[in-house]
């Protein structure tokens, strides 16, 4: 009788989507991340522009259109003075699948993936489904990635390690100086540099920096979207960039997978990425002025809160019984065990939401501390 494989049996339901699921239809929704704006009109025109003109009606190159890899690559050299080639990207069904084909291309069995523990809930089933070995390293008491942790977890077992900046689930932003350290631990030990920076324009202290520009070798790739930055998660478009020769073994995975990305998707992207940019700023701002209120309620109940820097999330520590006591009284956080073992004391909130909403949640959130204190 054909059983399961032991690759997916390893896994389960992501945590978030549990808690999701069994809250009540009424509950504030404090567990998807998700922007709570709408996608920009002039990039939902363009993908209108391009099914009525009937340039979608076909598959795309693997790749992805050309227009669109050229103007993300424009992006990379106007932001991050990055020179990198059309021909260095894949576009793909949102970073989520740019991260299964990172890690499917470079791990072999048994081999280890060093990711953050709290981190996303992803790299831990992706590394499963690539039929390697989770090496799950703690992070700093601000919630950021120590690269002298991660160094220290390398082994000769060692394929790829995990950086995430802004994080998910906890709204921290690396330094320069440590991007600048996991670049050189990529090139000095020969090991591959995942930089998961899907929030890379929700920064609201400090800056955003890539190890890719500070990498020598080829030895670091970058997965990031538009579903955070331009409010286009429905939409499932994102991308892998990297070096040509790691390019191409990636699209050996993708073209079997999944062909192509979305075409509507990929012209709305193309307008994404090369249209006005005040959209983003505007969200940014909005999340900070959230971040603030959400900071500012946890500490007035009493709860102790590294203050996030990026993302729109916020990752309290709190007492045992109060991520239940708070689902049950109709706002939905996730707690921190979802995210790895590490993450045990802690609730991730996702204040991707309106502000009225947010300071109804809060006001819970108080009431449920003085319950279970």
């Amino acid at each position: 009788m054909t059983e399961f494989a032991r690759r997916v049996t390893q896994i389960s339901i992501s945590g978030i989507r549990e808690v999701f699921e069994a809250a009540g239809e009424d509950a504030i929704n404090l567990g998807l991340g998700q922007p709570d704006f709408p996608t920009p009109a002039h990039i939902r025109e363009a993908a209108i522009e391009a099914i009525e003109s009937g340039a979608v009606d076909g598959y795309t190159s693997n790749q992805g259109i050309l227009e669109c890899r050229e103007a993300l690559v424009e992006r990379y050299d106007h932001e991050y003075d990055i020179n990198l080639d059309p021909g260095d990207a894949i576009l793909t069904s949102g970073a989520s699948e740019a991260l299964h084909l990172v890690l499917e291309a470079h791990v072999d069995p048994g081999q280890e993936v060093i990711f953050p523990d709290p981190g996303f809930v992803s790299y831990e089933a992706l590394t499963h489904l690539a039929s390697g070995t989770p090496k799950p390293v703690g992070l700093r008491d601000d919630l950021t990635l120590d690269p002298a942790a991660v160094e220290a977890a390398i082994t000769d077992d060692t394929a790829v390690f995990v950086v995430n900046s802004p994080g998910n689930p906890t709204g921290a932003v690396q330094s320069p100086e440590d991007m600048r350290e996991f670049a050189r631990i990529a090139d000095e030990h020969d090991v591959l540099c995942l930089s998961d920076e899907v929030y890379e324009h929700m920064v609201f202290e400090g800056e955003h920096r890539s190890p890719l520009e500070f990498a020598t070798t080829d030895n670091v790739v970058v997965v990031s979207g538009c579903s955070k930055t331009y409010s286009m998660t429905g939409w499932r478009l994102g991308w892998v960039v990297g070096s040509t020769r790691r390019i191409d073994h990636m699209l050996r995975v993708h073209q079997y997978a999944q062909a192509c990305a979305s075409a509507p998707a990929q012209y709305a992207a193309k307008a994404a990425l090369s249209g006005p940019q005040e959209p983003v700023a505007e969200m940014a701002a909005s999340f900070q002025e959230r971040r603030d209120i959400v900071v500012d309620g946890l500490e007035d109940a009493g709860l102790s809160v590294p203050k996030p820097k990026g993302a729109f999330y916020a990752m309290p520590k709190v007492p045992a019984g109060w991520c239940e006591e708070v689902i049950d009284r109709g706002v939905v956080v996730v707690p921190g065990e979802a995210f790895g073992a590490n993450g045990a004391g802690y609730a991730r909130l996702s204040y991707a939401t309106g502000v009225e909403e947010l300071k109804e949640a809060l006001e819970i959130m108080a009431a449920a501390m003085k319950a279970v204190s």
